[in-house]
């Protein structure tokens, strides 16, 4: 489980450090950065999908994403005393991600690179990617080390190259794959690879959920919804059966959900409700109702991940379904970690009564991102491994 979350100069995120459980829930006014941080988790799983460079450029660049404030904000410019300025820079500009864990922490530093003739001399460089054992980073800790090229692991005493001339534009885990010899590599790249986010089904009058699917075993809803006939059936056979059906109930008293299989092997959904003298088909269903199926479908999964996101799951969702969203969420955070980001205040109060639910509220300070309520003392100790350099 990922203990610590920690992002500096992303945006609005110019230094933030959240701390986690089981259950996350961010909130916060529009504006205050919970986008940001979604955007920022999602690029730290494409370092293990060899994408965060094609990920930042698709951004606008990495210049574009750095913290536009000043490097420091002090006191008097809280107050209003003085105005907002900035001053001669005394870092080097860095967009760093990273996260702690009960087991392998990972944190990733990102930069311009020295100017040349190259067509891609704005393509960010990795200029320290770091993995150590435990939550708290120690140099004594440290198991892999990257510098720019060079790339190292802990022997003993002694440290091992493993490479020398790695692309800066290339993670090292698309660098090294060797689980005998570095299998912490592999151990958290694999793990950071499963993370699941989910932000758009479609749910409009030619979203391929309503319609009949080809369709084979689905433990994983692919995160538009198109295999949401294939996915249901798949739980209803390998997953927690029963919890599908409490599921539906829960949110549709009286109604009954099955599966049509038809002989071309294409999945038709088939949705009784109490009242009706016919089941109706996905193309009959409601947005609301549809949208519901798909987190069920997502939430229910057999094959749960380590980390799964939603984002603002309560779009187009009658406000008398989230409660029995939130009981799901709530149910599904017991077997694995859940991030919801959300502004919704049905789903936010009904998350909360869970006493495992981290809420984390957002607020705007400045144009800087902070936890609302958080000082130093509440702040989980956090280290870069590049000391700011």
């Amino acid at each position: 489980m990922i203990t610590t979350l920690s992002i500096a100069n992303y945006r609005s995120l110019r230094q933030i450090v959240i701390p986690l459980a089981n259950l996350n829930l961010v909130t916060g006014a529009n504006a205050s950065g919970k986008s940001n941080l979604y955007k920022a988790l999602r690029l730290l799983a494409e370092t293990a999908q060899g994408g965060v460079v094609r990920a930042l450029a698709k951004e606008g660049g990495l210049e574009s994403t750095f913290w536009a404030g000043p490097e420091q904000i002090s006191r008097r410019m809280r107050s209003g005393d003085v105005p907002v300025q900035g001053g001669p820079k005394q870092q080097r500009t860095r967009l760093r991600l990273g996260f702690s864990s009960d087991d392998f922490s990972y944190a990733i530093s990102l930069g311009l690179p020295i100017p040349s003739n190259s067509a891609f001399s704005l393509d960010p460089e990795i200029k320290r990617e770091t993995i150590w054992l435990g939550e708290q980073y120690r140099p004594a800790s440290v198991l892999i080390d990257r510098e720019g090229p060079v790339i190292k692991a802990r022997q003993g005493r002694s440290w091992q190259v493993l490479s020398q001339h790695a692309n800066t534009y290339d993670s090292l885990f698309s660098v090294i794959a060797d689980p005998i010899n570095t299998p912490e590599i592999t151990s958290l790249r694999d793990s950071i690879r499963n993370w699941r986010f989910y932000d758009h089904f479609r749910s409009d009058a030619e979203a391929p959920a309503r319609l009949p699917q080809l369709g084979t075993r689905t433990p994983v809803l692919h995160h538009d919804g198109r295999d949401l006939g294939a996915a249901l059936q798949t739980i209803r056979e390998i997953g927690d059966y029963e919890a599908l059906d409490e599921a539906i109930s829960d949110a549709f008293a009286g109604a009954k959900l099955s599966i049509n299989f038809q002989s071309d092997g294409r999945f038709a959904i088939e949705f009784a409700q109490y009242g009706l003298l016919r089941p109706l088909s996905g193309l009959e269903l409601s947005d609301g109702t549809l949208r519901y199926l798909l987190w069920v479908a997502a939430l229910l999964t057999p094959r749960p991940p380590p980390l799964m996101v939603l984002n603002e799951p309560e779009t187009s969702l009658h406000p008398d379904l989230l409660p029995a969203l939130a009981r799901l969420i709530i149910k599904v955070s017991k077997v694995t970690q859940v991030w919801v980001v959300s502004h919704a205040s049905i789903l936010i109060n009904a998350l909360q009564q869970a006493e495992h639910c981290n809420t984390v509220a957002l607020e705007k300070q400045l144009g800087q991102t902070e936890v609302a309520g958080q000082e130093i003392l509440d702040r989980p100790g956090w280290s870069w491994p590049d000391n700011g350099i």
